[in-house]
């Protein structure tokens, strides 16, 4: 979460030629409706069955550049999924310090909703980190450097 995994996707995207898609956005634009209003309504075990399926319809596309939201992996069909895609799945590493200054200001988390943003994103990274890196074919600490940055970094040293 604030990764940059959108952002950075779509330049990579852009800048390969090739079509881009984020599991949120793309499952919004089905949906008709927020990720936030569908945690709100059907909690996070409805929102990750419809993150799972979109997940799979995405899968099911020509070759394309897929951000995954920062949860994907809590689910055990998402986590086979990414093992066994012949992809490139690259892991952009955040410290939680990073996290909380590029989410300062936004609203939208539905994990992130409530007090101590800090401990939650401390929590999640203990249980998520070690997955992410487990999955990942490649690891791209984000750190300051801009989106196109890291883009750059990506094309020019795993591409």
């Amino acid at each position: 979460m604030g990764a940059g995994k959108t952002t950075v996707g779509s330049i990579l995207a852009h800048k390969l030629g090739m079509s881009f898609y984020d599991v949120d956005n793309e499952l919004e634009k089905k949906c008709g409706v927020s990720v936030n209003l569908i945690f709100e309504i059907e909690k996070e075990k409805g929102f990750r069955e419809r993150e799972t399926h979109m997940f799979e319809e995405l899968l099911q596309k020509p070759p394309s550049i897929i951000a995954t939201g920062g949860g994907i992996i809590v689910t055990e069909l998402n986590r086979e999924l990414l093992k066994n895609t012949q992809a490139m799945i690259i892991y952009l590493k955040t410290e939680v310090k990073q996290q909380l200054y590029r989410l300062r200001k936004d609203k939208k988390r539905p994990l992130l909703q409530g007090e101590n943003r800090k401990q939650k994103l401390t929590e999640m990274a203990s249980i998520r980190n070690p997955v992410y890196q487990s999955l990942a074919t490649k690891i791209v600490k984000t750190g300051h450097q801009s989106a196109y940055k890291m883009a750059t970094i990506i094309i020019k040293h795993y591409l």
